[in-house]
């Protein structure tokens, strides 16, 4: 607590010198933290600077300098980023425009969810046109490999105790590859890899603005799809998600920017099995994020989102015969200690609309 209070000050004596260099004239400056989330960044509103963000990230692990970067070239494509008005990225200290509180997330229900779809799709195509940035990584094998075994390590293991024996192990590295192998198929973009109802912000004019992309690498094209349309922490009817996903591939052959094959050579049954199965990696990889959240950084509020996120597992593993062994023995075995956990119900009605 007292280094974090440390850093607090430095933060606060670093944005009154920005905005003295900016506005002209001292001025004394307070700073209002904002509720955390998963990630490394704390963010700050600034009493005297309405509209905009102190932000403050350990510059040893939140790439800030990729988060600057990144930022510029969005804006370059006509994405909605926030404006970087001063950074120190070294220190980890930036000043940034404040979007606002609205949160996709919170503006969505059965009326809206259509229209507001249909403009994060459009957002997801721009993104989907940037070319590759320098900097951006290739979303590979290894990364992959590391983020499922997350669950592997954390979600099975720490969180329900339930000791993995060879054959579970070897289930779950079959399981594991066919999902590598079926992501490594799909054509490569730029992929945000948390591009999702709460980090997409409805702003003033209702332009749609994305956050938290310092994490963007070169990967499999259907990833942030799969992390819009099948959200942690929103559920819609398999069947319209599955239309939309279509839609957004028919958008992405209009569009002929080489992401999505404008011939036969995808079928749309294809093109949903990379759907699914990219799902699939993504909400394995999450059931062990959520629990580390958890165990190691002490943010239980996301055990309440477990429940949803293990539905989209089985439903993903009910469709597709080569995984329902893995689909059994999650239920034989995981959920019966699922069910002794505080934060668990039942999944089958996890996420449904009130």
């Amino acid at each position: 607590m007292v280094k974090f209070m440390a850093e607090v000050q430095a933060l606060q004596r670093w944005v009154a010198g920005a905005l003295t260099k900016i506005n002209g004239g001292r001025q004394a400056v307070a700073l209002q933290p904002l509720h955390g989330d998963a990630g490394l960044r704390r963010y700050f509103r600034i009493d005297t600077a309405p509209g905009l963000l102190a932000v403050m990230a350990p510059p040893d692990r939140a790439h800030n300098q990729e988060f600057v970067a990144l930022a510029d070239a969005l804006q370059a494509e006509g994405i909605r980023t926030p404006r970087i008005v001063a950074s120190a990225a070294e220190h980890g200290f930036m000043l940034l425009e404040d979007f606002g509180d609205r949160l996709l997330a919170d503006a969505l229900d059965a009326d809206s969810a259509t229209g507001l779809y249909g403009e994060a799709l459009m957002t997801l195509l721009r993104l989907q046109q940037c070319p590759r940035p320098d900097l951006v990584a290739a979303y590979d094998e290894g990364r992959l490999l590391d983020e499922m075994a997350l669950f592997r390590d954390w979600f099975v293991p720490r969180l329900l105790g339930h000791a993995l024996v060879a054959d579970e192990q070897a289930l779950l590295e079959d399981v594991f590859q066919l999902l590598i192998d079926s992501a490594a198929g799909q054509p490569r973009a730029l992929v945000h890899r948390d591009y999702h109802s709460r980090n997409l912000i409805i702003c003033a004019g209702g332009d749609l603005g994305v956050i938290d992309f310092q994490g963007a690498l070169w990967g499999p094209f259907t990833y942030d799809l799969v992390s819009l349309l099948k959200d942690c922490y929103v559920r819609w009817d398999p069947d319209q998600v599955r239309r939309w996903a279509l839609a957004y591939g028919d958008m992405l052959i209009e569009a002929d920017i080489g992401v999505m094959p404008g011939d036969d050579s995808v079928t749309r049954e294809q093109f949903l099995r990379w759907f699914d199965l990219m799902g699939l990696q993504r909400h394995i990889k999450v059931l062990g994020i959520f629990a580390r959240l958890h165990l190691r950084d002490g943010k239980a509020g996301y055990l309440n989102d477990l429940p949803l996120v293990i539905r989209y597992v089985l439903e993903a593993a009910a469709r597709y015969p080569e995984l329902a062994a893995f689909g059994a023995w999650f239920e034989r075995r995981l959920l019966p200690l699922c069910a002794t956990q505080p934060w668990y119900r039942d999944y089958r009605q996890a996420g449904d609309l009130q």
